[in-house]
């Protein structure tokens, strides 16, 4: 049940989907650094990556509706850039009376807040069908191939493989509440200020059952031989058409970035 409702992968096999996990990294951080370079008011250059992405999205087969909804997961954080309309300076476009302060929206505060919003947007689309299109230690081994430092692509690898027993740990001990907390009606007893000593205590015990259990696992690592690094067995060399693929790639973005600093 965890891992259905953490995994992000979406099987299927689409030549994205067949694409090297190196190719697709090197490809998801340049358009990611591409789209935070560029500046105020690149309209066209924003359209032009959002096409990409979408183009990607349709090609892999995953579903740009389902991408789209994902991607609302960035709404919130959206609540801290609103404050660039009212600091940044320029000509008053409106005002917002908040009692003891007037706010004054000015028209480059607009300009960079939808320029902000729309990178962001698209930043997060492509991080999405990143890892609905690649498995996470896919991901992994191309971060490694990548020179990433091994201790941090190990501390990935355990986050990734013990957030589901958390998960799994935290459903059983919620199942256990219910179970003593049911009233006869159907409904959890206990008053408001109950469940959250309840839920405080729940939040102790899970933290000391995953500390036992990483003690646990780790003395069974040093006894089947691990020294601090992941291996892997399937590496696979990179194939000359995803090397292609992959420059050409990295020169659209490119151009795309440079046009809206030259034009």
């Amino acid at each position: 049940m965890a891992q259905q409702i953490l995994e992000r992968y979406i099987d299927g096999a689409s030549s994205i989907h067949a694409l090297d996990a190196r190719v697709k990294l090197v490809l998801a951080v340049t358009t990611i650094v591409c789209a935070s370079l560029l500046p105020a008011g690149s309209w066209l250059a924003l359209l032009a990556l959002t096409a990409l992405v979408w183009a990607t999205i349709i090609a892999s087969s995953v579903g740009l509706l389902l991408i789209l909804r994902r991607a609302l997961v960035a709404l919130p954080f959206l609540a801290v850039v609103v404050t660039i309309v009212f600091s940044v300076p320029g000509q008053p476009v409106f005002t917002v009376p908040l009692g003891f302060v007037t706010l004054t929206a000015t028209d480059a505060g607009l300009l960079r807040f939808f320029t902000i919003v729309w990178k962001s947007w698209v930043s997060v689309q492509v991080a999405l069908i990143l890892t609905a299109t690649t498995h996470f230690f896919d991901i992994l081994r191309a971060l490694g191939a990548l020179h990433l430092p091994k201790i941090m692509v190990a501390l990935l690898s355990f986050m990734y493989r013990y957030l589901f027993v958390l998960a799994d740990e935290a459903q059983q001990l919620l199942r256990a509440r219910d179970c003593r907390s049911a009233a006869l009606d159907g409904r959890g007893g206990g008053s408001v200020w109950w469940r959250a000593k309840v839920t405080g205590q729940l939040v102790g015990t899970l933290f000391l059952r995953a500390f036992e259990r990483s003690e646990r696992i780790y003395v069974a690592m040093l006894a089947r031989g691990y020294t601090g690094e992941l291996r892997s067995l399937n590496a696979r060399p990179l194939h000359p058409s995803d090397l292609r693929f992959g420059l050409g790639g990295a020169l659209v973005l490119v151009l795309i970035t440079l046009q809206a600093f030259l034009g």
